[in-house]
This record gives C-alpha cells, structure tokens and sequence, in this order.
C-alpha cells in the first residue's frame, strides 16, 4: 500500500487535472457559443439561468424526447400493474406483466412493429426446435441482418409519421434480438424435463415483452429471470417505498448532472465540427476526451437506472450498474463493469461456445475476435464500429499478455528481488496508464467516429511524441491520467 499522503497527492491531482480540464472545455463553449449556435442550433435551457443547451448527443436527446412523451407514463403504469398484481394475483403476475408489456409495446410501436417483435420472437423459438446452436444463432444474426436492409427500412418508415417513431422500433428490435438468442441456446441446452417446464412459447414471450428492459436493456439471461420471477419473495410496502425513493433520489441526481453536462460544456457540438475540434488547445481536447465518456457513463445511469429501479420494485435483482470510467484503467474492466448484462451475456453466448481460453493462445484470441465481431456487428457493423472493436481486441489480447508475462514465476522473482512493493504498485499505474490512453481513444472512436478518433491519435499521440512540450501544462491529457493509476491500481 502507497503511503497516505502519495495517495492524497494523486487524488487531488487528478481531481485538479479533471476540472480544469473541464474549465477549459467551458471557456470554449462560450467563445464559440454563436458560431456553434448558427451551425447546430442550440437550444434555450429553462434549467440554468437560461443557459442554452447542446441538443446534439442523439441518444440523449431521443430517450429524454421519449421519457417526456409517453414511456415515463408506461413505465409509471408497469410499476402499478406490478404492485397490484402482488397483493392480488401474485401466481398470476408474470402473465400479467406479460399483457401490460404487450399493450405498452402496442401503444408506442403499434400494430405493425408488435407483429414485427411477435414474429421474430416465434421464427427464433422454431428454429431453436431442432437443438443446434449453430441454427439458432444462424437465425438471430438473420433476423438482426434484415433491420439494415434499405427495403425494409423504407417499409418500416412508412408505418410511422416521424423517423423517432420508426428509431424506436430499431433500437427495441435490436435489444430483443439479444433476449430471443438468450432463450433460443438456453433451449438448446436443456434436457426435455426442463424444458417441458419453462422453456416454453408462454414464458419465451414473457421475457422478451418484459417492459422495463423492452426498448433499451439492460441485458438479463433467461436463466436470471425465469429463476427470479418464479422465486420472488413478498416485500412489504415500506421496503418497496424505501427502494422508489433513493431509486429516484439517485435517477434525478444523475439526470440533473448530464443536463448540467449539456449547458455547460458543448462537447457534442464541438466534435462535430472538425475544423473547431483540430484547433482547440491540448487542455481542451483532453477536457473534451474526459467530459465525453464521463457523460457517457452518466447518460447509462439514468438510461439503466430507471429500468433497475423498476425490476428491484418487482422484485428482480438487475445487473450492476456502470462503474464510473474514471476509475477504469484497462479494456477489461471497462468490458467487465460498465455494461455488466451485456458482458455476461458475451461471456456465456458467444465467447464460451466459440471455445474460451480452454483450447490455448490460438483458440482465445480466435474466442475474443468473434466475441468483439458480434459486438460490432449488433451495434449496427458500420466502419468505425469495426475500428472500435479491433482497438479493443488489440487491448484485451495485449493485456492479458502482459498479465500472463507478469505472473510468470521468474518475472515475479525479479520484481520482488529489484522492486518494493510500493515500486511494484507505481509500476503498475505506468502500465496501467498506457492502457487507459488506448482506452480513451478506442472509446472516441465509438463515441465520435473515426475522424474524431485520428484527430486525437495525431494530436495527442503523434505531435507530442514528435514534438515534446516545454513543460507539463502543455500536454493537457496525458499528465491527469498518469497520476490518477496510482489510485486505481491501490
């Protein structure tokens, strides 16, 4: 363990590094604020003193565009059926659940997009009759295919009168894909018996039109939720009112902080004018580089939170939480603790059956390449998608390289001979801050494309390493984030 004072010397560094950092991003904002108006057209805040706000992060805008619409009011109708159905028909829930999701579904996608789940669900559950694998995701990644076909989208569109309407449908198919395969390779593995008694049409349809998690996640295996909607435990209403009220303690918490993101710091405008972006000072990239995946991680806890709050009042346990990226230093924990469904989800669908690490260094890295494949592909299989992935296949196949050179007994040897176990731990946060550089800009590329992610590569990487600043403050990113490993890695 580091020494108290180096440890408080290395949080407070951090801290100072990210919020001015963050001030600089600021001082941007408000000198381009007219120019980024005319291009994006900023929208008047209400919240902040008639701050304007950058509306241009699409996700956000969407969802919260929806919440206001009609999903807050569905969500709210979902955690009432569910509480009536406990003190009144408690056997009969889940089937109640099934129906309200099943009209809720009605009531935002329509006839036409409720047939659409209904039939992908049904082709999967046919198909998964013949007990192979290899069919049933045949038929997932068939079905995930046909949503980025122009005929189909354009017959689509034509169902909806405005394109939020026919998104929406996009993404809930795309997430139910993930929950029909989930029940299609459990089927697959059960033994008849079992699957007499719960992998049945009935409760296949009751998960995929479970509401809470219908349009955007997070990811829950069947085997999670049929053994927890058939073990649930009666809550009393007190315990039900404790959880709604730090659940939505923490929801507005969250929600205020992203809104206060979007008025203060036009990040999302910024990157999306390149020529803004290749001029700003290295501070403000890495302000920007900071700010973008701290939102991002804000954003997931309103956009994961509110369907966590609702499963906890039914009684469900639903997956973790996004751990904070700041406190992410390799591409394994980041793939491990931030979308935590989607990982188990990985991890027992795709990267297990594709062999694992049990047929040596040839078959893991083959298991991790179609694991990161499949990621881009479900993402939507654009280029930089496919960028993104290779990054973070380079990353975990580097890092688990070097943790198997470090575990090595001689290497081990040398250290404790050469190294104290402070010297071993400052070690670490050098290594560890390498990965997180390579982190940062693999998570740019997915946030802001490719041009984002070579506008970072050739300024923060390429021109300081051919160009070395005069001193620390010239180089914004780098110095932030080597300091605050030491945190981490203790």
């Amino acid at each position: 363990m580091l020494p108290r004072w180096e440890l408080s010397f290395y949080l407070f560094a951090s801290l100072g590094f990210h919020f001015y950092s963050f001030y600089e991003v600021y001082k941007v904002s408000r000198e381009h604020e007219e120019e980024l108006d005319q291009e994006f057209d900023l929208e008047t805040g209400t919240l902040f003193g008639g701050l304007k706000k950058d509306p241009t992060d699409f996700e956000w805008s969407f969802w919260m565009e929806w919440g206001k619409q009609r999903l807050v009011w569905l969500l709210l109708g979902h955690m009432g059926v569910s509480q009536v159905a406990n003190l009144l028909a408690r056997k009969h829930k889940p089937w109640i659940l099934t129906a309200y999701g099943m009209w809720a579904c009605w009531c935002v996608l329509g006839t036409q997009g409720t047939a659409m789940v209904l039939i992908h669900t049904t082709i999967s559950f046919c198909v998964a009759q013949f007990r192979s694998l290899f069919l049933s995701w045949l038929c997932s990644l068939f079905l995930l295919s046909t949503l980025r076909l122009q005929d189909v989208e354009e017959v689509k569109r034509g169902w909806y009168q405005t394109e939020n309407e026919y998104y929406l449908l996009q993404f809930t198919l795309t997430v139910r894909c993930l929950y029909y395969t989930s029940f299609s390779l459990e089927l697959c593995w059960q033994q008849p018996p079992a699957e007499r008694t719960f992998c049945s049409f009935p409760w296949m349809v009751a998960y995929v039109f479970y509401y809470p998690v219908f349009h955007n996640g997070p990811i829950l295996s069947f085997p999670e939720f049929i053994a927890q909607m058939q073990q649930q435990e009666q809550g009393s209403p007190k315990a039900s009112l404790s959880i709604l009220a730090l659940g939505l303690g923490r929801l507005l918490s969250c929600w205020w902080l992203a809104e206060l993101m979007t008025h203060l710091m036009y990040m999302h405008a910024i990157y999306s004018s390149t020529s803004l972006l290749r001029a700003v000072s290295c501070w403000t990239l890495g302000g920007l580089a900071l700010a973008q995946v701290l939102f991002f991680y804000v954003k997931y806890l309103v956009l994961f939170g509110v369907p966590a709050l609702l499963m906890r009042l039914d009684g469900l346990t639903p997956p973790p939480l996004p751990r904070c990226v700041s406190t992410m230093f390799s591409f394994t924990g980041m793939w491990r603790y931030f979308d935590v469904g989607l990982h188990d989800f990985l991890v027992r669908y795709v990267y297990i059956p594709a062999g694992g690490s049990q047929h040596g260094l040839l078959g893991t890295l083959f298991s991790t390449a179609m694991t990161f494949a499949f990621v881009s592909f479900w993402h939507g299989g654009n280029d930089y998608l496919w960028c993104w992935a290779t990054l973070n296949w380079l990353g975990v196949t580097v890092e688990n390289g070097v943790q198997r050179l470090v575990q090595a007994p001689r290497v081990q040897d040398s250290l404790a001979q050469f190294l104290s176990p402070q010297a071993r731990r400052r070690f670490h946060a050098a290594l560890a801050s390498c990965s997180t550089s390579m982190l940062i800009l693999s998570n740019l590329v997915f946030l802001g494309g490719n041009q984002v992610g070579k506008i970072y590569w050739n300024r923060i990487f390429i021109q300081v390493v051919k160009n070395p600043p005069a001193n620390a403050e010239d180089m914004g990113l780098s110095p932030g984030l080597g300091r605050s490993h030491m945190l981490r890695s203790n």
